[in-house]
């Protein structure tokens, strides 16, 4: 993995900003209108004027006319006033002033409900968070003719509290809005109250509620901010409210309970946290609300300014380490970085170790050096600089392996399967042929030997060969309208564009693979030899695919019968080209153009095709990599003399993996190490035979490719047939023709190392067309970050950076452990035919037994566990809805964040808060 930068991690983030308009005077009834509802408190007590340059004019000033500006200063703020009421303030007659009040309620500025003695109905004008802010950004008229809406929401839901949130209490005293937990979360919680329940709210407002669309969804959209959500209906009206947002073009619909209650329920799939409105006490709410922290203002707050009072619950997670397994769930979801990544095994010396907590505003003195104005990528950093299990840390799609070990430990063998694909959708394939960088870094491995993680992986990926036992996730969709209907195209159906496909499909969308081959499975199909992978077994995995919605069109090339320019006509609004390299190379060198040598790329495809290739004698491979011991395995099938492998690398410098070595010398064949070629021996055309010349070092002091060779020393061997294994080319064809992709020298495509975005916007790449050639867990890792990309892509106006998990872990320090005790069985290996096998191109691998199965997994010494800053937490429960283990769970540690009281209160909390932290501060000792 490419080393990123700070810079290029968390950029300095810049707050956008709107032109005020200077060519006409400034409206005296908006400046004052501002200055009256606002919450700034140099503007409000007139320390500060209000100009046209400020939000709290320019956000008006578009929307309202001078008479609906005045008509407002007559109301006050949040002092609700009849039709009646109105009329003598006003002076209007009835009949003029209802259809006005109307007007501004549709806008937004005022809103209106029936809470009074009478039930009659009376006009509120609101604040501007929660308040006009929200209402003007959910009528989607007046944020199409004042996009300017959206930034006057961002900066009123953050200028009036930079300064007042170290000071805010416990409950948010009357600001904002409140995290209400996952109700499953705290149902056993025998201290928790009624207004800490979600069904306590439902049930308060039985009958009254409506799906309306997230006004910071739609405000962030405004500038190029949005995730790629759809922001409608995920904010619940209740009450009044429901009332409001259907009848004044807020886009709201009216829903049951039980819609509601599904709602919530996708909102928590999603690692959605629900908020409820909390401006007027602990009797009353208008909405709950499902948030996304890379969106919501209101999570923005309490997380921009580290001040977790302003948005948390009365509850704290902690994590029961006997229990967790890093699996790493809980982390990806969390949305304020409260839970990371760390170990479970103790120092050398017995000490545990300890976790940073960022400091709380009542600690320290407080200011900007303590915000996070990057919030939202600090908050997805996976793990602790002390690192976490070496086995997710290494894998490239990091995997939750200590997981579904424990998983299939427990014969929970579907939910492992589940629990594997959430990061790889071919776990069978890559049972059989990964090289398993999980088990070269395993912390096992340093007392004995690894755990066989692959082996177990294997077993558990066995259910998907079967029909009736496979594994077909369900889509978790950010989206309430059941899927997304933008059209993606993926180019290529090898590993790389299948996890694309897989992952676009998770979150609702039905894409389309072109692959130009007559089967898909790309390299895995037509490279990998069929007694390491049948093709039944890749149909398997590729059929659980087809089922989540993603249709593969075979025979067709991209380029040559449609063109992508003809794709973007149908409708395509993006692209993953995935083709990976499926050309080979030769070595440049005399005679190699000879009849009887060809490349290892085309002999294996042939051979895959028709389980034969007429070699004749004896057969030099050349190359020492996996692809090299491929060709010579699949010779020795076909050839009626000896197979010989040579390579410039030494035994320990092969490329190849240590059992692949292994498996090439029990079917006898010769590898040759420190050999390069010189020249091919021809007669007749053909080739008879090869020289070769001592290669003295392959690589220099900086470990780069560079090649010395001792000319005088050479060896002929003669042959009937040469085998190159010595790289492989990516074979565009006209594929890009017409485009802005650029290219390297090598002929891999250039593209943001992040996204992988090439130069043609709506063009990504991923797998070997990227990296160069690599291993099919790699090309899983990239196409599940394509789909990333591409999700944000075709919901236009999202950005492709912000808020994205890089998925970066490190290695816990396995010289610095202590392990008391471990089972000491030995490790486990599946049976093995080694004779029948030379022999024959069918799979005659094993599997582990379940027997076998439970004693290796018991073996795993569990070394990573999941850390809770508590400082950071903000007591939502998303975290307990991602963990299959029970290890991470709510505790009711604040009953003071469960105080709601009024907006118009707010100061008696606050400034009494401030003297005290100043005290507080004052007279601590100094550290």
């Amino acid at each position: 993995m490419e080393k990123k930068t700070d810079k290029e991690l968390y950029p300095d983030y810049v707050y956008p900003e709107h032109q005020a308009d200077h060519s006409q005077p400034a409206r005296e009834s908006i400046l004052k209108l501002g200055k009256m509802i606002t919450d700034r408190i140099p503007q409000k007590l007139g320390i500060k004027k209000i100009t046209r340059d400020d939000p709290e004019y320019w956000g008006l000033a578009g929307v309202l006319t001078d008479e609906e500006a005045e008509i407002a200063l007559k109301m006050g703020v949040r002092k609700p006033k009849t039709l009646e009421e109105m009329v003598k303030l006003t002076g209007l007659s009835k009949e003029e002033l209802e259809p006005k009040l109307m007007g501004m309620s549709v806008k937004g500025i005022l809103e209106y409900n029936w809470e009074n003695e009478r039930h009659e109905k009376q006009y509120v004008l609101p604040m501007f968070v929660p308040g006009c802010g929200e209402f003007f950004n959910m009528n989607s008229k007046v944020v199409a003719e004042h996009p300017e809406v959206s930034l006057f929401f961002e900066h009123m839901s953050r200028l009036p509290l930079e300064h007042v949130t170290p000071f805010v209490g416990e409950g948010g005293n009357g600001i904002g809005m409140h995290v209400i937990p996952v109700e499953k979360a705290i149902e056993m919680e025998s201290e928790s109250i009624d207004l800490e329940h979600i069904s306590y709210w439902l049930s308060k407002y039985e009958g009254k509620y409506a799906a309306s669309p997230c006004s910071c969804r739609r405000s962030r959209l405004t500038h190029d901010e949005g995730c790629g959500d759809d922001p409608e209906g995920w904010c619940i009206a209740v009450g009044d409210m429901a009332d409001y947002v259907v009848e004044t073009q807020k886009d709201g619909r009216y829903i049951s309970k039980e819609e509601a209650l599904a709602i919530f329920k996708q909102a928590e799939d999603n690692g959605f946290v629900h908020q409820i409105t909390n401006i007027d006490g602990a009797n009353k709410i208008f909405a709950i609300c499902n948030c996304n922290v890379n969106v919501c203002y209101a999570l923005r707050t309490s997380q921009l300014f580290n001040t977790p009072n302003m948005s948390r619950s009365a509850y704290v997670a902690r994590v029961d380490k006997s229990k967790c397994v890093a699996c790493g769930k809980c982390v990806e979801f969390c949305p304020a970085g409260a839970v990371k990544l760390g170990q479970k095994l103790c120092k050398k010396d017995g000490s545990e170790v300890t976790y940073p907590q960022i400091p709380l505003p009542t600690e320290q003195k407080w200011g900007e050096h303590m915000w996070s104005h990057n919030y939202r990528d600090v908050n997805r950093i996976n793990c602790y600089d002390t690192g976490t299990a070496p086995c997710k840390t290494a894998c490239p799609a990091h995997i939750a392996v200590q997981g579904y070990l424990q998983l299939a430990k427990e014969g929970r063998y579907q939910e492992a399967l589940a629990l594997i694909k959430k990061d790889n959708p071919l776990p069978a394939i890559c049972g059989r042929i990964c090289n398993r960088r999980c088990e070269d870094a395993c912390t096992r491995g340093t007392i004995d030997e690894a755990v066989a993680i692959d082996a177990v992986k294997r077993f558990v990926a066995e259910q998907d060969l079967n029909a009736d036992t496979r594994y077909i996730p369900k889509p978790t969709v950010p989206s309430l309208r059941g899927g997304f209907e933008e059209k993606i195209a993926i180019i290529g159906a090898g590993p790389a564009g299948l996890s694309c496909a897989y992952y676009l499909a998770d979150k609702g969308y039905k894409p389309v693979i072109f692959e130009k081959n007559a089967r898909p499975g790309g390299m895995l199909s037509y490279g990998v030899p069929s007694y390491k992978l049948e093709q039944d077994l890749i149909q398997a995995e590729i059929d659980v695919i087809k089922a989540m919605g993603v249709e593969i069109k075979c025979g067709v090339e991209v380029g040559k019968d449609v063109t992508i320019p003809q794709l973007r006509e149908q409708g395509y609004k993006g692209f993953y080209v995935a083709v990976g390299c499926q050309g080979g190379k030769k070595a440049g060198i005399p005679g190699e153009d000879a009849k009887g040598v060809c490349t290892a790329v085309d002999f294996l495809r042939e051979v895959k095709e028709k389980e034969a290739f007429d070699l004749g004698g004896d057969v030099v491979v050349i190359g020492g990599g996996n692809v090299a011991i491929d060709a010579a395995r699949t010779a020795v099938r076909c050839a009626e003399g000896k197979v010989s492998m040579f390579c410039l690398e030494s035994r320990d410098e092969m490329p190849a993996g240590r059992e692949e070595i292994l498996e090439a010398a029990e079917e006898h064949i010769a590898i040759n190490n420190g050999w390069g070629p010189k020249e091919i021996l021809t007669e007749n055309g053909r080739a008879v035979g090869v020289v070769f010349k001592k290669c003295t070092r392959v690589y220099d002091e900086n470990h780069r490719f560079a090649p010395v060779y001792d000319e005088n020393e050479t060896m002929s061997v003669s042959c009937s047939a040469v085998i190159f294994s010595v790289g492989q080319t990516i074979l565009w064809g006209d594929l890009l023709k017409g485009t802005k992709v650029e290219l390297r020298p090598n002929g891999g495509a250039i593209a943001n190392r992040l996204t992988y975005q090439t130069a043609e916007s709506d063009i990504f790449v991923g797998g070997d067309v990227y990296t160069g050639p690599k291993f099919a867990i790699d090309a899983i890792a990239a196409g599940r970050e394509g789909a990333i990309s591409l999700h944000r892509f075709v919901q236009e106006h999202c950005t492709l950076t912000i808020g994205r998990n890089r998925r970066d872990f490190i290695e816990l320090d396995k010289e610095d452990i202590f392990i008391a005790g471990y089972d000491n069985t030995d490790r486990q290996s599946p049976e093995r035919a080694k004779q029948e096998q030379a022999e024959s191109f069918r799979d005659l691998s094993h599997t582990l037994t379940e027997e076998q199965v439970k004693a290796e997994t018991a073996r795993c010494l569990g070394c990573g566990a999941s850390v809770v800053d508590e400082n950071k937490c903000i007591g939502c429960g998303v975290c307990t809805t991602k963990c299959a283990f029970d290890a991470i769970s709510l505790h009711r540690e604040h009953p003071g964040c469960s105080e709601m009281v009024k907006s118009e209160d707010k100061l008696k909390y606050v400034l009494p808060n401030m003297i005290k932290q100043s005290i507080k501060l004052t007279f601590a000792p100094k550290k």
